[in-house]
């Protein structure tokens, strides 16, 4: 627009000398062409006034195409990591799970071992207690010993014919198997002093006969005191 009014000026300068010069047919031809020049040159100004209304509009939509662009290109970047954080987490999961499968198939190893050794020990101590009952009659005529079984499977031995003065007082002791598939006394009446002693003895020689002997010389023994 400033080189328009520039030409403008120009002209009417242009203009101005051209009357003084010529005569008024040639300045009627002359106005002519200046009119015909300044609407060319409108129609040139109109013309690129909307070239480049078009073109900042195309300018703005190219902006506003990059600026989705860009978003997209963020958004794809952000669900991206999301989905590798997702793969992590499900890598984390499946090892948690391999550990815990492994966990409890050892647990499981553990306690079909435990349930194997319980097993053992409690047909060993089936096996012990049986042999213990059919030594009841022998036990009974030979000592004058009579065998009861009570609670928690524990046998209950009782001696009389011990004390010459009162053959019917009963001397008594409880024997019970712990878990360890060892003998173990648990109470004693009247106590013996040598009871450890003869407990532990039993645990070495697993002779229960001269145990049961032992125990019934001790009481025959205290009798006298």
């Amino acid at each position: 627009e400033d080189e328009i009014v520039l030409f403008e000026r120009e002209m009417k300068e242009f203009w101005t000398k051209l009357k003084g010069i010529y005569g008024t047919e040639q300045i009627n031809q002359t106005s002519a062409l200046r009119d015909s020049c300044k609407e060319s040159i409108k129609a040139l100004s109109e013309k690129w006034s909307k070239k480049l209304k078009e073109g900042d509009l195309m300018i703005d939509k190219i902006q506003e195409y990059s600026n989705e662009i860009l978003q997209q290109t963020q958004r794809i970047s952000e669900n991206q990591e999301h989905l590798t954080e997702i793969k992590s987490k499900l890598n984390q999961e499946e090892e948690q799970k391999k550990d815990l499968t492994d966990s409890i198939q050892e647990l499981k190893e553990e306690l079909m071992k435990k349930k194997e050794i319980l097993s053992s020990k409690n047909k060993a101590t089936k096996e012990r207690m049986e042999r213990l009952c059919k030594s009841k009659v022998l036990f009974e005529e030979r000592l004058g010993l009579e065998i009861r079984r009570i609670h928690n499977e524990q046998l209950q031995f009782i001696f009389r014919h011990i004390d010459h003065k009162d053959p019917d007082k009963p001397y008594v002791f409880t024997l019970s198997i712990n878990e360890q598939g060892d003998y173990e006394v648990t109470s004693c009446t009247p106590p013996l002093d040598c009871i450890e002693e003869l407990q532990l003895k039993v645990r070495e020689t697993n002779n229960f006969s001269a145990f049961v002997a032992n125990i019934r010389k001790a009481f025959t023994a205290l009798s006298y005191k």
